[in-house]
C-alpha cells in the first residue's frame, strides 16, 4: 500500500517515537520513509528515529485516508449483538508499529471476555501483553486496541490491561504469524 514511500511532510505532524512510546511533533519540512502501513497508523522513519503516526494526520504526509475499512465495517453493523468473533476481528486491525504482523497472531492477547452488562450493553475485558516488558509503545497499542474495541456496535465499555505474566515467547506467535515473519 503505502509501505516504502519516501515523503517530506507539509505540516507540522504529532508522532509517538518508537520504542519508547514519547509523543512529540515533527516539524513540516521533515524528509522520511513510512515503513509500515498497517491498522489504521503508519510507522515513519526520519531523521529522528521511527515514529507512529495515526490516520487522522495522513494529509501531512501527502496521503488521503483510506475511503471505506471493510473489516470495521462489518463489525459496525451487529445490531448490538457482540460475539467474541467480533472482538478478536477487531483485535486483528491492531499491530506492533514495528512488527508487521497483528497483536493476535503475536500471541499478545492471552484473554479476552464479553459481559453483558445488566443494565444493558457489553464490556469487554482484554488482557495482552508486549514482545518486551519496557517497551514504552504498551499504552498506545492498548489504547488502539481499546478504540477497536470500542468501535464494535453494541461495546459500551472495554477494559485492555497490559500484564507480564506469562511472560511472552516467539512460542506464541501462531503459524500465520511465523509465515508472515518468515519464521517456518
Amino acid at each position: 500500500m503505502h509501505q516504502n514511500k519516501e515523503f517530506t511532510l507539509s505540516r507540522d505532524c504529532e508522532a509517538i517515537l518508537i520504542p519508547s512510546g514519547q509523543k512529540f511533533s515533527i516539524p513540516a519540512g521533515t524528509r522520511g520513509v513510512i515503513t509500515q502501513a498497517l491498522g489504521g497508523s503508519y510507522t515513519i522513519a526520519t531523521s529522528y528515529g521511527l515514529s507512529r503516526i495515526a490516520e487522522k494526520d495522513l494529509d501531512a504526509l501527502g496521503l488521503q485516508k483510506p475511503s471505506a475499512k471493510t473489516e470495521q465495517k462489518a463489525v459496525a453493523q451487529t445490531n448490538g449483538e457482540v460475539s467474541e468473533e467480533d472482538v478478536w476481528n477487531q483485535l486483528r486491525q491492531c499491530f506492533d508499529p514495528e512488527i508487521p504482523v497483528n497483536i493476535v497472531d503475536l500471541g499478545l492477547v492471552y484473554d479476552c471476555r464479553l459481559i453483558n452488562k445488566p443494565e444493558g450493553g457489553t464490556k469487554v475485558e482484554v488482557k495482552m501483553t508486549l514482545t518486551a516488558p519496557g517497551c514504552g509503545m504498551g499504552p498506545a497499542i492498548a489504547h488502539d486496541a481499546q478504540s477497536k474495541i470500542l468501535s464494535i456496535d453494541g461495546v459500551d465499555e472495554a477494559d485492555v490491561q497490559l500484564v507480564w505474566d506469562p511472560p511472552w515467547n516467539q512460542n506464541m506467535i501462531s503459524e500465520a504469524g511465523r509465515m508472515k515473519l518468515g519464521m517456518i
